[in-house]
């Protein structure tokens, strides 16, 4: 077909190219073999040497067969298309501009070369899409061949790399459209499928996953400048609009490389308008639509949220289209529009020199950011923080916006959502880094400036007002009146209902009234004089000078005259008197403008400066205090969060405590201490933050040398230390030898702490101690640090003075204590444990301090003695042999001082006397002597003996000959099995044993001998009534029951007694302690008296609630007490008084509720237990517990289950209160459908208790929560089950009947029916023979109505033994055993508590 009769139109689809169209229109002619494809090639590239560019009109045919077997042709011949179809292309880009600038070139020129370029055009696009395509489906197909499956690539590839390749084409196509190439068609109007053409290989290039990667950027940006250029040469916008809205909605990866390219667009290429046409498009989406496609809404907010970030003054124009979606059910698009307006905030509308219109968009977008805080979605609240983070963090926020944007954040510290808590600590820990007002927000601090500063205001205003009293009227009058007019001009614009009136009494005089105006003025109230020269003209008609107004002037006019002719006019006597009246009560930020006009007029400017000041003063440390009482409570509300689950969250917080205690909040150190229990946290992302935090506030401290740096940092952790329990000392020592071994902490250190510890740098003695305590602590993590030091320490802290520092004594002791292993030596060690001679002088210098303060009543003695004993049996060789010493030595010192107090004139008989503080401690010595020696036993003894029967059995098996070993297999198989080392350890067990039971408390023993002594000090607390002596017996008896299971059971009675009947809580306390470690030793001989132990959680006493709450815990948590309906005990602490033993009790529940189905076993004595009318809880705090333990009900079986037995309970409860309890319980858990038919299948049982409006409302709440997320076809199912509940409810037991006869017929076979209704005959059978809620007991309780007339049937179904769900408190249990003492006993020689029978009498 020869070139100058045919036209060549651009195909839809390839396939077109071979159908014959219209007239003169362009067909190939044959599509050419595979094998022929190569010499057409060569040919083809022989007539573009020849002809140039338009030999493509002879040889198209050729370039269209190698597409149309694209992929079957060889790799090296579709490269050589390429880059042979890139040359022509190439060479016709170059010859056209002089062809288009060539106006006597004829029109069959112009046309060939048209047809040329769209052949040309239309064969590079199409084989870029095959290469791409190609390329998008290897990649596929080698992601399962992983790095292999790139080599292959890269070897069937023969070096060609098509992305390399991709860059150039489209730079030539960009090449080819900068031209003037419209001239080539008729009347210059380019036709739309060439640009469709041209720019569709753009967007399908782009549909490309890894389009994003930063490799391919060169293709991206070629990508944008194509397009660039249809959009501004050939009207481009329409068709990208559109496919942009279309590839968001589609392709999740292409949000940010659309940003790059439109924001390109609107700035380099000046096409501004694509912006708002994209942003109206997005505006027009339905919004419920975008809520049913997440992944357009993501792709959209994704977009504009990128969009804002890079061009938000061009997208600000259009943000009135985006509102819309504010209200819309899509997160993600409030989410985006709500980041667009902080964008603008934070890049547009920032600065103090804002104009009125930009300053009022600002306040709207700020608004809406605030108003969104508080969005039903948590991702939005979440979103709303963290662009105030940024806005507070770039100080774009308003000062005026500070104290609501706070208010916000510490708002949202309650939220549910943990994401939304996480951002608000961070809000807030940008304020306080971003806060304009000081670096050390010390409310108290700030307190007292503003009272000060306050009252020189008042004291500047009432000077200002003395001195303003002869100014004349004329000039005060010109001075107001620019203010006066303008409150006017609002005032009239406004509808009268809004004004506040101003009464004028029917007495009141017109001279009264205008004082009262002129006063309103001098005040500068204008509002108020204004309203009241109304009211005065309509009560005051015919009076000057209010009837001389002139109707005819405009109303503001009028006002303004009235009002100077009232101000101006002479003032009577009255304002004469008290020049003053005019100028009281100044509100703040008001100035009265009066002067002497004796004043010179700078000193009068200079004055009004001055009070101008002074109230900015105010006003700015009125927000500071604001702002620091606002921190103060979000700190007690974020101190709460610190033991969150979420590790993000703790995370969170300490590092908020860590910025709040460098700006000087006074409450943050309260959190700095809190953080310390932390460091035993096993998430190891808690743990880091908390060493994090300590090494930031403590090792870094400011000094001008390492000397000065030391000293600051010693006293820092000094502070630590003040008021420190023991459980805040073990964390920091544990933060103290983190550092230590990472040698974080400076030579320097040690060595100060060493000075002030000897006393070579002056010191005070609680420096002194704390010194030595920090020596103690870094020893723990390097023992040499006091090993090198030990003879120091020892003259340091047990040197021979009166009177002894017992409390830096103690300290050396604890220090000293680090050198020892403390744990049982393993088996792997094969050296012996670290001791020292008995001769040492530590112990020499120990039992001197001990003995020889015995006699002396210094409550410091008994802590340090405690101490001296543990160190001794920790580091002494034959430490019993010391102990028993210094008990002699003691013992012998009270004897002595018994014979001294008898005289001998007194009477022989009379019983001698010791004296109580002696006494205490010579019990409390035992005690401690008694503990150790057993920790020593079973520890020390016992990995000593396992130690040398190890060295020995290797030493034996050295010696054996190889025969020896061979000749018995079982003894082979019993050391493989490992049953020697455990027959052995066995024995050794033994061993120790018998030495507790047998020796240490009988015989000769010296502990023996204070076991009579103890016992008549604790069975006579009346003869013995000092508390801390009982409190010290009861420790010591304690500790002697540890030492022998014997001794321990004879002993218990004694114990359980004490702790029922003594009106001492530190005694109670003391011997919940001592009984939870019996529980552990001895668990069996304890079991029995497990309900006393429960019944101590309800006691009166604060202390002993909180230890027995601790103790229960910890015994339940280790499963050595069985959990029983008494647990019900713990949850009556949920709602304790007392804030921390409620945390323990949540605590405590939280733990149970990781041990399987604990929580759910339990619930049902729990809420028969707490509903019980004798023995439970009040209604309101019932409520409040069971939220709490129903929270911990998830799964979907334990749910079900509940309901069943909840509804059976109804049966068996007897007061309405019980039934609201049970109703409640429904209401709080999780329902599923299938739990909905489960109520729905007990109906019957609460059906009749539904006229109680409580149990309805809780049952509708029921119904609520279901319809919140009901499928479709279970709405049916709770629309049937609201109708009975509605029915009953109105009806009541009328209404039973007949729904079962209406619905049932519909829903039930009769033998369903027929059922139902001998079921109901069962429970009706039950409810009559239970009695007791509680603890139903129907074999008791069956024969308490003997008389009671039943149906013969219904007797017989009652006879029949029937399933029936019980809970295990509606039976006895026969290993309950009671503890029973009545008033009259005195645990004086017996112990009168009797137990009943293990077996319960049954019927």
């Amino acid at each position: 077909m020869s070139s100058q009769l045919y036209e060549f139109h651009l195909p839809l689809a390839p396939e077109e190219l071979l159908k014959s169209g219209g007239v003169n229109q362009y067909v190939v002619q044959e599509v050419l073999s595979i094998r022929n494809l190569p010499s057409q090639l060569k040919a083809f590239q022989a007539a573009f040497r020849a002809k140039g560019p338009l030999a493509m009109l002879e040889h198209f045919d050729t370039i269209y067969s190698i597409l149309h077997h694209f992929r079957s042709i060889d790799p090296g011949l579709k490269e050589d298309a390429l880059e042979f179809l890139i040359k022509v292309v190439s060479r016709h880009a170059q010859e056209l501009p002089a062809i288009l600038d060539d106006a006597a070139s004829s029109v069959p020129d112009r046309c060939a070369h048209l047809n040329a370029l769209k052949m040309n055009c239309y064969a590079l696009v199409r084989l870029l899409e095959s290469f791409e395509t190609m390329t998008g489906q290897t990649g596929l197909m080698d992601l399962d061949l992983a790095g292999k499956g790139k080599k292959a690539r890269a070897k069937s590839a023969h070096g060609f790399e098509w992305e390399e390749n991709r860059q150039p084409i489209l730079q030539l196509l960009t090449q080819l459209l900068q031209l003037d190439i419209r001239h080539l068609w008729n009347h210059s109007i380019i036709e739309e499928e060439f640009v469709s053409l041209v720019t569709g290989c753009c967007y399908r290039l782009l549909e490309n996953p890894t389009i994003s990667h930063q490799k391919n950027r060169p293709t991206r940006e070629a990508i944008t400048h194509l397009l660039g250029v249809a959009l501004t040469h050939y009207n481009h916008m329409l068709s990208a609009t559109v496919k942009i809205i279309q590839m968001l909605q589609h392709f999740e990866h292409l949000a940010p490389v659309l940003v790059a390219a439109v924001s390109l667009w609107a700035t380099d290429y000046g096409m501004k308008s694509i912006v708002g046409e994209i942003v109206r498009e997005i505006g027009q989406k339905c919004p419920l639509e975008l809520s049913r496609d997440t992944s357009g809404a993501k792709g959209f907010a994704a977009f504009l949220t990128e969009l804002a970030e890079r061009i938000p003054d061009i997208l600000m124009s259009s943000m009135c289209i985006l509102v819309d979606h504010l209200d819309g059910e899509s997160y993600m698009m409030r989410n985006a529009v709500l980041a667009a307006m902080a964008e603008m905030v934070l890049q547009v509308l920032n600065g103090d020199q804002l104009e009125e219109a930009a300053r009022d968009t600002r306040d709207q977008f700020l608004d809406t950011l605030q108003a969104h805080g508080h969005d039903v979605n948590s991702f939005v609240r979440s979103r709303v923080l963290q662009l105030f983070t940024r806005i507070v963090q770039q100080k774009a926020l308003p000062l005026t916006r500070f104290q609501a944007v706070v208010a916000l954040a510490v708002g949202r510290l309650a939220d549910k959502s943990v994401l939304v808590c996480k951002n608000a600590i961070q809000l807030l820990a940008s304020f306080l880094a971003n806060n304009p007002f000081s670096c050390k927000l010390s409310d108290t601090d700030f307190a007292g400036l503003l009272q000060k500063e306050t009252q020189k205001l008042q004291e500047m205003r009432a000077e200002r007002q003395s001195a303003a009293a002869l100014l004349d009227p004329e000039e005060e009058w010109e001075a107001m009146l620019p203010e006066l007019k303008s409150t006017l001009q609002q005032l009239l614009k406004l509808p009268p209902e809004e004004e506040i009136p101003e009464e004028i009494a029917a007495t009141e005089t017109t001279e009264a009234v205008k004082g009262r105006i002129r006063q309103l003025l001098a005040k500068a109230n204008y509002k108020q004089a204004i309203i009241l020269t109304r009211e005065a003209l309509d009560h005051f008609q015919q009076s000057e000078p209010f009837s001389q107004t002139d109707p005819d002037e405009a109303e503001e006019t009028r006002f303004l005259n009235l009002l100077g002719t009232i101000f101006k006019s002479p003032r009577g006597p009255t304002q004469e008197k008290n020049p003053q009246g005019s100028a009281e009560n100044v509100g703040p930020g008001q100035t009265d403008c009066r002067d002497k006009p004796s004043v010179p007029q700078p000193e009068q400017s200079g004055g009004k400066d001055a009070l101008v000041k002074q109230e900015m003063l105010v006003q700015y440390l009125q927000d500071a205090y604001s702002f620091s009482l606002k921190i103060t409570e979000a700190i007690g509300i974020i101190s709460k969060m610190m033991y969150e689950n979420t590790t993000t969250v703790v995370q969170e917080v300490i590092e908020f405590f860590v910025m709040a205690f460098q700006f000087g909040v006074p409450q943050a150190l309260l959190g700095v201490r809190r953080m310390l229990p932390l460091i035993w946290s096993k998430e190891h992302g808690v743990r880091e933050a908390v060493l994090n935090a300590y090494r930031q506030l403590y090792l870094n401290p400011k000094g001008d040398s390492a000397r000065a740096k030391a000293h600051a940092l010693i006293q820092n952790l000094s502070l630590l230390l003040v008021d420190a329990s023991v459980g805040t000392i073990q964390c920091l020592q544990e933060i103290l030898c983190e550092f230590v071994q990472k040698d974080e902490l400076k030579p320097a250190v040690t060595q100060l702490l060493w000075e002030r510890a000897t006393e070579k740098v002056p010191c005070s003695p609680l420096e002194r101690c704390s010194s030595v305590m920090l020596l103690g602590m870094m020893a723990g993590g390097k023992p040499e640090i006091v090993g090198s030091n030990l003879d120091t320490l020892v003259s340091i802290g047990l040197d021979e003075k009166f009177p002894q520092d017992y409390r830096l004594a103690q300290q050396v002791c604890h220090a000293i204590a680090n050198l020892s292993d403390r744990r049982k030596p393993s088996l792997g060690k094969r050296h012996p444990p670290f001791r020292l001679p008995q001769g040492h002088r530590l112990f020499e210098r120990l039992q001197e301090m001990v003995t020889e303060g015995f006699v002396h009543p210094d409550p410091l003695w008994i802590p340090f003695k405690e101490v001296a004993v543990t160190l001794i049996y920790q580091l002494a060789e034959g430490p019993e042999v010391i102990c028993a010493q210094m008990l002699q030595g003691c013992a012998k010192q009270a004897l002595e001082k018994i014979v001294e107090k008898s005289t001998p004139q007194g009477d022989p008989k009379e019983t001698p006397v010791l004296s109580t503080f002696l006494l205490m401690n010579l019990l409390s010595l035992a005690g401690d002597v008694a503990l150790q020696q057993l920790v020593h036993l079973e520890q020390a003894v016992s990995g000593e003996l396992c130690r040398r029967r190890v060295l020995r059995e290797e030493q034996e098996n050295k010696t054996k000959e190889p025969k020896e070993k061979n000749t018995s297999t079982e003894a082979t198989m019993e050391e493989e099995m490992g049953l020697v080392g455990a027959t052995a350890d066995d024995t050794e067990a033994e061993l120790i044993r018998g030495i507790c039971e047998v020796e240490l408390l009988g015989g000769e023993q010296i502990l023996a001998a204070f076991v009579p002594l103890l016992l008549k000090v604790c069975n006579n607390p009346g003869l013995y009534s000092n508390p801390e002596l009982c409190a010290a017996a009861a420790l010591t008896l304690g500790k002697f029951c540890m030492i022998s299971a014997t001794f321990c059971d004879s002993q218990l009675r004694l114990l359980f007694t004490m702790l029922e009947k003594s009106s001492l809580p530190i005694l109670r306390s003391n011997i919940m302690i001592v009984i939870g470690d019996l529980a552990i030793r001895f668990p069996n001989l304890v079991d029995p008296w497990t309900p006393h132990l429960y019944a101590r959680l309800r006691d009166p006493a604060q202390q002993v609630r909180k230890t027995a709450g601790l103790v229960m815990t910890h015994l339940i948590l280790k499963d050595m007490v069985k959990v029983k309906g008494q647990v019900s005990e713990m949850a009556v602490l949920l709602i304790d008084p007392v804030p921390q033993i409620a945390a323990l009790a949540k605590t405590f529940f939280n733990e149970l509720s990781h041990k399987g189905n604990a929580i759910y076993n339990l619930l049902p004595d729990i809420i028969s237990r707490l509903s019980d009318p004798e023995g439970g809880v009040e209604e309101q705090p019932f409520h409040v517990i069971m939220k709490q333990l129903l929270s911990y009900i998830t799964k979907d079986k334990q749910t079900e289950s509940l309901v069943e037995k909840l509804c059976q309970r109804f049966r068996t409860a007897r007061t309405e209160r019980q039934h609201r309890d049970l109703a409640y319980c429904m209401s709080q858990l999780p329902l599923t459908e299938r739990g909905l038919r489960k109520m729905l299948d007990n109906f019957e049982c609460f059906g009749d208790k539904l006229s109680d409006e409580s149990i309805f409302d809780a049952f509708l709440s029921v119904v609520g929560k279901l319809r919140r997320g009901a499928k479709p076809e279970g709405k049916a199912l709770i629309d049937e089950f609201e109708q009975k509940l509605r029915a009953c409810h109105t009806r009541g037991l009328d209404a039973i009947e007949e729904l079962e006869l209406g619905q049932g017929d519909s829903l039930k076979t009769p033998s369903a029916r027929k059922q139902s209704s001998v079921s109901r005959h069962q429970h009706v059978a039950s409810a009559a023979s239970d009695s007791d809620f509680v603890t139903p007991e129907p074999r008791r309780t069956a024969r308490r109505h003997p008389t009671t007339q039943r149906h013969p049937t219904t007797q017989r179904l009652v006879k029949k033994k029937k399933p029936q769900i019980v809970f295990s408190s509606d039976e006895s249990s026969e290993e309950e055993l009671s503890a029973e003492m009545t008033e009259d006993e005195t645990p004086k020689k017996i112990t009168p508590i009797r137990r009943a029978s293990t077996r319960r009498h049954r019927s």
